[in-house]
């Protein structure tokens, strides 16, 4: 796990643009004797969210297939439908287990110091722009090795495993187009994991509650440019639309029903100087406590932000690129994976609940379809000694942290009969 972890580390790739990852975890799993799907068979066409340019594609899938993906596979994932699940049917009766990892890379440069592990030891990321800031690197890792340890235990097995590999976690863009394409309809017991979090290594946390429902929006506002001192007269300002937007998304009130949020975190406008900006783009994110808290600041954003084209005559275009809900994970769940986690030894102690919630989580669209079907869903944390917090081009895991995730969902899926599902 730990020459695989670095491996994907090394050739670190972004939402939507995982096709050497992608097709390694394809590949792998085929060889240890899974049923694969993937690409559009995965991935729904119209529910993808926040996809790069088709030439951005085109050029990583290329670069891709230069730093050694498996040729075979690439067709599949070609054109961004980077998802991949592999299925392993036992001979004893018994659940659908959906398992899910993430496999995609943060749009961070990463350090180049020398105090930097990952740099000192050779496997820092060489794809520009790209790195593995949040452990997705470590949780691919993860799948796999228990894809490879159960696939060696199949005669000990009850029930379906499905291993579900997930693209564009960041930004919450993936999940969604997984979820629509069917992905989640046959699974009765659902666990999702990460590790880190600010979780201490040693300890588990056997379902995470708190994640913000959120909206990701893009926006392009677009004027007329003129002369700044011989006919401003003649120019419509598309800054100071999105400069008015900014100033009136951040005083949106706060709901008192829970906690809200937005953030505006790139204004990119203008050419020079002396020109009336005829463009400006905005990343906006709202988030709240729950589904009707994040639409309520929602829908007064897409106000302000048309509400200022207007002001400012400029036409303006937003985008929905990423959304997540809330979901909370099924008490009964957590109750077994503390159990099963007990038995493991390097868990030096069990949570029911994360202290550091407040961020968002797109497995929660997974989890969401399997409770309502009448399933059960959790959300799993693995602690670990971090070098740097999650997003940071310094981040960097204990690796061990590995082992720990491993003994303790392979646990869960061995002793699945313990759950006493209807």
């Amino acid at each position: 796990m730990v020459e695989w972890r670095r491996d994907f580390h090394k050739y670190a790739e972004s939402g939507w643009v995982e096709f050497r990852t992608a097709s390694l975890v394809a590949s792998r799993l085929e060889e240890w004797g899974y049923t694969v799907k993937a690409g559009k068979e995965v991935v729904d066409v119209n529910a993808r969210m926040g996809v790069p340019p088709a030439d951005f594609l085109k050029e990583n899938e290329k670069r891709a297939l230069d730093q050694g993906a498996v040729a075979k596979w690439l067709p599949s994932f070609s054109g961004g439908f980077t998802g991949v699940v592999g299925i392993l049917k036992t001979n004893k009766p018994g659940p659908v287990i959906g398992l899910r990892f993430d496999m995609d890379a943060l749009d961070i440069q990463e350090s180049d110091s020398e105090d930097h592990v990952p740099q000192r030891d050779g496997y820092v990321s060489i794809n520009e722009g790209m790195m593995h800031a949040c452990g997705h690197d470590a949780h691919t890792s993860i799948g796999l090795g228990l894809a490879k340890l159960l696939s060696e235990m199949k005669d000990e097995l009850s029930g379906t495993i499905k291993f579900i590999f997930q693209p564009a976690e960041e930004g919450v863009r993936g999940a969604k187009s997984m979820v629509e394409a069917g992905v989640m309809d046959d699974v009765d017991v659902f666990v999702a994991s990460h590790i880190g979090t600010g979780i201490p290594a040693g300890e588990v946390v056997s379902g995470a509650n708190g994640f913000l429902s959120t909206t990701k929006i893009d926006v392009t506002y677009t004027g007329v440019a003129a002369h700044a001192g011989g006919s401003p007269e003649e120019g419509k300002n598309a800054l100071l639309a999105a400069a008015s937007a900014v100033l009136n998304l951040h005083s949106i009130p706060r709901h008192s029903s829970g906690q809200s949020r937005v953030n505006v975190g790139v204004l990119k406008a203008g050419s020079g100087r002396n020109i009336i900006p005829a463009s400006a783009h905005l990343k906006v994110e709202t988030r709240g406590e729950t589904i009707e808290i994040n639409e309520f600041i929602l829908e007064n954003a897409i106000n302000i932000i048309k509400g200022s084209a207007a002001m400012h005559d400029v036409d303006v275009h937003y985008e929905i690129v990423g959304e997540a809900k809330t979901s909370d994970s099924s008490a009964r769940l957590k109750t077994y994976i503390e159990e099963v986690a007990k038995e493991v030894d390097e868990v030096r102690s069990i949570r029911s609940e994360s202290p550091n919630a407040a961020g968002s989580e797109d497995a929660t669209y997974m989890m969401d379809r399997v409770k309502k079907n009448g399933g059960l869903a959790s959300y799993v944390i693995f602690g670990t000694t971090l070098a740097a917090g999650h997003h940071n081009e310094k981040f960097d895991i204990q690796e061990d942290s590995m082992i720990m995730a491993v003994k303790t969902l392979s646990k869960f899926v061995l002793n699945i009969d313990r759950l006493k599902l209807d």
